[in-house]
């Protein structure tokens, strides 16, 4: 789970959501994989399996940096927002899914109704 900064309440615009995606999808090319991603408003919950090659903090460093570069050049009234250029804060978890892969995977899928987010579809 990644969180904005200051926990502002900016991934609740499907335009929004679609750059932050995007900015992760990028990084299949360096071998990660991604599952399901679920917005939350103010966070994202993500399934990912990263490359042997990368350890945790540098996985993290690369998640976090490609994917608000990809969102400060798609929508760049963020930097408004964000003027230092930090759009994720420093507060993020990681856990292994475990046995229950099915039961994680719908947790992060549920996460718009579970924190009653309503998505303004801004996509045409």
């Amino acid at each position: 789970m990644f969180t904005s900064k200051c926990r502002f309440n900016v991934f609740r615009k499907r335009s929004t959501i679609n750059v932050c995606e995007a900015g992760f999808r990028e990084l299949e090319k360096f071998g990660y994989e991604f599952g399901a991603f679920g917005f939350a408003g103010t966070h994202l919950h993500f399934a990912v399996n990263v490359p042997e090659k990368y350890s945790i903090t540098n996985a993290k460093t690369l998640l976090k940096i490609w994917s608000a570069k990809r969102i400060f050049k798609d929508k760049p009234n963020f930097r408004k927002r964000y003027p230092r250029g930090s759009f994720w804060s420093g507060y993020e978890h990681h856990k292994g899914f475990g046995a229950d892969q099915a039961r994680a995977i719908t947790y992060i899928k549920n996460q718009p109704e579970h924190h009653n987010v309503q998505v303004i579809e801004d996509v045409m």
